[in-house]
């Protein structure tokens, strides 16, 4: 969005609505010279909603995300998990900003919801033997807050959080985000049925500026992979297409997927829906 010349530096802060990609991958890190471009870090998400400041999963992602965060002296984060596999958790312990004392975190997580708490999760993540140190060496202010898949969350004044259940083993939550006329989702780790389209997923991305979506394998791999939890790219373009949105990004690139491979599915994907991209780390998109 381009500002008009009578709009202050604070105007144009308070409508600021931006999506940085931190980490891109599922499944696991990778590393090495056939994932320069697209990055190896697992998902993690950053969205700017005028001053306030959403992540979406601690994936590896979340370590240069926390560093950058640090470097600009934010110190009120809101963190959503999706849910709590390890390649969506495994930077948790690194983000910079839970080592400040003057900051406030809160942590939000749903999928779990009448069974375990966001709290008792953030105690098993770091405990022997998986972590050698307890959430206790983190001093920042620490405020856990538990929600059901359905609700809208209260975080900010005008900032509407939607969210959903998706399809996956131990299941995840799928978030739908509006600020100031635009609208993005974050649709990771969620299986479709060849043939039939998710009510909850149509629901969340419905008329969406962007929708982030989980496209680890395509449609010849469905079958191969069926249970795993994990979606195609195919699949994200056609839910646009029925959605209405405008642009889809695909992420949760399986760990085998070289850059080659990515810059193919790129390729071919945009020649089936003008706002189909695959997402990079690093990338940041305005809405």
């Amino acid at each position: 969005m381009v500002a008009s010349s009578g709009e202050t530096s604070r105007e144009k802060s308070a409508d600021l609505f931006r999506v940085k990609i931190w980490g891109a991958r599922g499944t696991l890190p990778v590393s090495g010279e056939n994932f320069s471009k697209y990055g190896g870090n697992t998902i993690c998400i950053e969205v700017r909603c005028g001053e306030h400041v959403l992540i979406f999963d601690a994936g590896s992602g979340i370590m240069p995300a926390g560093m950058s965060l640090k470097a600009e002296g934010v110190s009120d984060i809101n963190l959503f998990f999706s849910h709590c596999h390890y390649d969506h958790i495994v930077g948790f312990p690194y983000f910079k900003p839970f080592f400040n004392q003057a900051n406030k975190v809160a942590i939000w997580s749903g999928h779990m919801a009448g069974i375990k708490t966001t709290r008792q999760m953030l105690n098993e993540f770091m405990s022997p033997p998986w972590f050698p140190a307890p959430l206790d060496i983190c001093c920042a202010k620490i405020d856990p807050q538990d929600f059901k898949a359905g609700d809208t969350l209260d975080v900010r004044p005008g900032l509407v959080i939607k969210t959903g259940m998706l399809n996956h083993p131990g299941n995840a939550i799928g978030y739908r985000i509006e600020w100031a006329g635009r609208t993005m989702a974050i649709i990771t780790d969620t299986e479709h049925t060849p043939g039939i389209n998710d009510p909850n997923v149509l629901e969340l991305i419905k008329d969406v500026d962007l929708f982030l979506y989980d496209c680890s394998f395509t449609d010849d791999e469905m079958q191969q992979f069926k249970g795993y939890g994990h979606s195609s790219w195919q699949q994200a373009i056609r839910l646009a297409k029925l959605a209405n949105a405008s642009r889809v990004g695909f992420i949760h690139h399986s760990p085998w997927r070289s850059d080659e491979d990515l810059d193919k599915i790129d390729t071919q994907a945009r020649l089936e829906f003008n706002g189909a991209f695959a997402a990079l780390d690093g990338q940041t998109i305005e809405l």
